[in-house]
Parts: C-alpha cells; sequence; structure tokens
C-alpha cells in the first residue's frame, strides 16, 4: 500500500492545464481550497493556445441549442469580474475589451440568416441592431463594400485567451497553487470514492479530482471506461496578422458566414477558425488557411496588406450534442470540465464557478444541462 507525500496533498486535483483547468483551479482556489494543477505539457498548450478569444454568445449558435445559449450568456455575464480581478491581483493585460461585434452578411442569401440570428438575439435581450451597408461602413470603413448589411451587437467581447493564460499561471503561483509538469496515470481510490491521481512523479492525493484534459478527454487511458466522456478532437486552424495599433485594421469583431476576424489590441488579427473531423491531426495545411484568407479577403480586404505572423492548429473537445460536459461522476469526488468545443473561452468563467461549487455541496445550477450523466445507456 502506498502512502501518500503530505507535500503532495491537496484539497483538489486539476488534471489539465488549459484555460478551464487554470480557471477552475483559480475559483477553487478563490472558494478557500488547496489545489494542485497537473498538465502533461505546458499550461495553455492545447485548443487554448490557438482559440481567437470571441466572447459572442450567439454568434455562432445553431437555433437548436438553447441550454448552451443560456449556459454562454450566464458566463458572458461572469467575464467583466472574472478577468478584473486576474488582471488586478497580477498587474497583467488579459486582452479582454468590450470591443462589440459587428456580423456581416456578404450577399443577399447571408443577409436572410443574418436576420434571423438578429431575432434570436433580441428574443434574449440582446440590443442587437441591423445596419444598412452605408451606416455598417461608417463603424468599420475597411469592411467589403459589396456588404448587403449587418448586424451590431455591443455587448459582445474579445479576450486574448494566451495572455490570459499567461495571467492565471501568475496569479495562481502568487496564490500558493502548484502547477506540476506531469501526466496522469491513473486514479487512486478507495472504493468508489477518488483520493488521488498517480502519476510518473509518484501520487498525488486530494479529496477531489477534477478532469479537464480537453479534447483528450474521451481517449484519456487514466480515467476509468465508465466515466470516461464521448469527447472527439474537432481541428481548427487559425491565422495570425500583424498590423499597426495606431491604425488597426478593425475595431470590433468581424465575422461572417465562413470566417471571424477577431482584433488585439496590438493592432494584431486572428482570422478563424476552420472545423475538420480529422481526428488528433494538428497540421497547418495550405487549403485550410487558404480558405481563412480566402474568406478574410471577402469580408476586410485590408488583410491583403497586414503582415503575416503564422498559423496554427489546435484540437476543439466537441460532443455528439454539442453541450460541454461538466459536473460530477458515478466516482465520488471525480468531476469532468471538458466537451466545450467552439465555446472553451466563453465558457471558462461559468465553468470554474460551477466546479468549485460542485466541491463545495452545491447543486449543478447553471450548468445543468451539460451533466455527464446525459450520456448513461439505458439498461
Amino acid at each position: 500500500m502506498k502512502t501518500r507525500d503530505k507535500n503532495r496533498t491537496s484539497d483538489a486535483i486539476v488534471v489539465g492545464g488549459g484555460l478551464i483547468g487554470l480557471a477552475t483551479a483559480w475559483e477553487l482556489r478563490e472558494a478557500g481550497a488547496s489545489v494542485t494543477v497537473l498538465e502533461k505539457e505546458s499550461p495553455g498548450c492545447g485548443a487554448s493556445r490557438v482559440a481567437a478569444g470571441m466572447l459572442a454568445p450567439i454568434g455562432e449558435l445553431d437555433f437548436g441549442e438553447p441550454e448552451l445559449l443560456a449556459m454562454n450568456l450566464k458566463s458572458r455575464e461572469l467575464y467583466p469580474d472574472f478577468v478584473g480581478k486576474i488582471e488586478s491581483e497580477t498587474g497583467l493585460d488579459t486582452g479582454y475589451r468590450n470591443c462589440g461585434a459587428l456580423h456581416v452578411a456578404l450577399d443577399r442569401d447571408e443577409s436572410g440568416e443574418l436576420k434571423r440570428i438578429m431575432e434570436l438575439q433580441q428574443s434574449h435581450g440582446l440590443d442587437s441592431k441591423w445596419l444598412g451597408p452605408m451606416a455598417a461602413r461608417d463603424l468599420e470603413p475597411g469592411i467589403s463594400p459589396s456588404l448587403a448589411g449587418a448586424v451590431l451587437v455591443e455587448e459582445d467581447a474579445v479576450v486574448d485567451p494566451r495572455a490570459l493564460v499567461e495571467a492565471l499561471r501568475a496569479g495562481l503561483s502568487g496564490r500558493g497553487v502548484r502547477i506540476e509538469i506531469s501526466e496522469a496515470t491513473g486514479l487512486v481510490l478507495e472504493g468508489d470514492r477518488v483520493i488521488g491521481v498517480e502519476t510518473p512523479a509518484g501520487t498525488f492525493g486530494a479529496g477531489a479530482v477534477v478532469a479537464a484534459p480537453g479534447a483528450e478527454a474521451g481517449i484519456a487511458p487514466w480515467l476509468p471506461e465508465e466515466v470516461r466522456p464521448p469527447v472527439r478532437p474537432v481541428k481548427g486552424q487559425v491565422v495570425e496578422l500583424g498590423g499597426d495599433p495606431e491604425d488597426p485594421a478593425c475595431q470590433r469583431i468581424l465575422g461572417s458566414e465562413r470566417v471571424y476576424i477577431a482584433p488585439r489590441p496590438d493592432g494584431r488579427v486572428i482570422l478563424g477558425a476552420t472545423v475538420e473531423e480529422m481526428g488528433f491531426d494538428q497540421r497547418v495545411t495550405g487549403g485550410g488557411i487558404h480558405e481563412l484568407l480566402r474568406e478574410a479577403y471577402r469580408l476586410l480586404p485590408d488583410v491583403a496588406e497586414m503582415e503575416f505572423l503564422g498559423a496554427t492548429a489546435g484540437l476543439r473537445p466537441g460532443t455528439p450534442d454539442n453541450l460541454p460536459v461538466i459536473g460530477r461522476t458515478e466516482i465520488e469526488g471525480l468531476i469532468l470540465a471538458t466537451g466545450h468545443y467552439r465555446n472553451g473561452i466563453l465558457l471558462a468563467p461559468v465553468t470554474a464557478k460551477s466546479v468549485a461549487g460542485l466541491i463545495g455541496g452545491e447543486e449543478p445550477g447553471a450548468i445543468g444541462a451539460a451533466s455527464p450523466h446525459r450520456f448513461e445507456r439505458e439498461e
């Protein structure tokens, strides 16, 4: 029988150092818990590294996803306080800006669909406004002169996921949270309760374990098969372009049916993102980059003159119903926090706060529809 090193024992272990995992560790520490984060590579090296950071709850949703919409809206409501506390504590800028978004229809066919999205936004209390071509170009002079119209959503915001990850790392360090670069290899169980995590570096003990391994959740060998969620990797490629911070290509998030453009305070823009069912393939491809540049040029012709800084690919954790997987499992003390697909950056605050609440004995609340138990088969 192995004995647990008291120096490796904490109230909670978070397995996975992406934005979801780090945000969860932050909220757990905020609630007074001692926390250890286990990350097999480096924090933020997965999907968080390539995300554009749009905080637009409705822009990419299908009309049949009311539960996800409710979570998105709640999480965006939490964002200002979430990043405000991190920035205040660390002195680091997370790139959070309440810049608004302009969703653009580039032809008449896109116009009809965009008006449907506007109606959905308005039905949920968002102050969405239809703008004609001239009014849209008054706000964003660089957009295509051939547009058919646009929807302005002033509440939409943006954050720089890489900057937010770095700020969280600094904040967690300042709060005494350990981030161990070590891979989880198994759970330590006492009956039907988890009491720790096995790693090549030894055993880490805890009263609760949060599994936040992103796209690998569906194949993670350290998770027992009966609690392993049906999560699959969905590849996304993004392009980064450099611009002049004194004369930015756009002030707001810009989006069309096939591309979005997220601005950064230093003049850069992020073009994203492809959606590819390619398993764990993370290659950057000529076809993917061509698609993004072509569609971005249709939306914002000025991108042709911007400096090409690079392109990256990452794996989003997708689920069969596009809802995340957040909640308690049949193993007492083990909580899943994965499957966020295209909404991981936006959903970080509500996921983190909800998981901390679950560990504290609270009911699921805002994330109830994301319960892992929805995938259980009837006998």
